[in-house]
């Protein structure tokens, strides 16, 4: 089987916790039993020493390692799925997602992905280093989301697009259409985020376990009750728009995660697309932007908001 390994140096604010709570709040992809199994099978260790235990404390300085191991029996296979292909080279390719379109297999998602499209079209020129649910992914969009993605088609590749988004370098410009009226032009969210303590499927803004988030927006329309915005991101963490937007009383319209159960304007899904997406190239040293439209059903909605 594949594995990852992750090496974490434990924070002050997470620390006096058990380690399996602590892997929870770090390993957003996995379920906490899952990380539980890992540490009873010798597969994570304290400090350079393996560890049984799941209720060991950690505290802050700790370093932490696991290797985590891809589910048994579930792999991406090629599948002849549309692909709207924006740009494409020998060490990527750009793509646009449509709303609705998982990233990558996963547990009660095996098929009909973007991973499935991206094999039936580039074969075996994809980076490995995500494994082999997640061939080329260097990055990721909610399901629901649509908009610009990278695909890395070497290993060369993939390393230098990620070192460019952990060191924020990579610009990431969202559209998003929230409730409620915007008094000031534009702003900065900041807040943890990590499991919301009191639902472990959604994420929230955390006092503790969460991870650094940093969102810059601009308002571009106001419609009383609505406000359309360019979105930018400075760090990348699971729904992070969705949920700094929430946080601050301006969830999504159409999130029905994190907005209001009845949703306006007959939303079926969150308003939110990944519109622009800029980066050094790997190879050439030479800054790409992209841009793509958006989609026809968010189209309608602003027109519908404007008359």
């Amino acid at each position: 089987m594949e594995e990852n390994r992750y090496t974490f140096t434990i924070e002050e604010k997470q620390g006096a916790q058990r380690l399996d709570a602590v892997l929870a709040t770090l390993v957003e992809e996995a379920s906490r039993s899952y990380l539980q199994k890992l540490i009873e099978t010798g597969c994570v260790s304290v400090n350079g020493k393996t560890e049984v235990s799941k209720k060991r404390k950690i505290s802050a300085g700790d370093v932490v390692s696991l290797e985590m191991q891809e589910p048994e029996g579930l792999s991406a296979e090629p599948e002849n799925i549309p692909l709207s292909i924006i740009y494409e080279d020998d060490d990527l390719l750009i793509v646009n997602k449509p709303k609705g379109l998982v990233v990558h297999p996963a547990a009660g998602t095996h098929s009909g992905t973007l991973v499935n499209a991206v094999l039936y079209h580039c074969g075996d020129r994809l980076s490995s280093i995500n494994g082999i649910i997640r061939p080329g992914i260097v990055h990721r969009i909610d399901k629901d989301t649509s908009g610009l993605l990278m695909v890395a088609k070497n290993d060369a590749a993939h390393r230098c697009l990620a070192k460019q988004l952990a060191e924020h370098s990579i610009t990431r410009a969202y559209r998003a259409l929230v409730y409620n009226n915007f008094t000031e032009d534009e702003g900065t969210i900041t807040g943890d985020i990590g499991r919301d303590p009191k639902n472990r499927l959604r994420m929230a803004v955390v006092e503790r376990g969460g991870k650094p988030a940093v969102t810059h927006y601009t308002v571009l329309e106001r419609f009383g009750r609505y406000t359309y915005l360019e979105v930018r991101l400075e760090t990348g963490r699971t729904h992070q728009i969705r949920v700094h937007m929430a946080s601050v009383c301006h969830p999504l319209v159409g999130d029905a995660v994190y907005g209001p159960k009845k949703q306006g304007l007959g939303a079926e899904s969150q308003m939110l697309h990944a519109k622009t997406l800029g980066f050094i190239h790997p190879s050439t040293g030479e800054y790409m932007e992209f841009d793509s439209p958006l989609p026809a059903e968010f189209e309608l909605m602003l027109e519908k908001l404007r008359k």
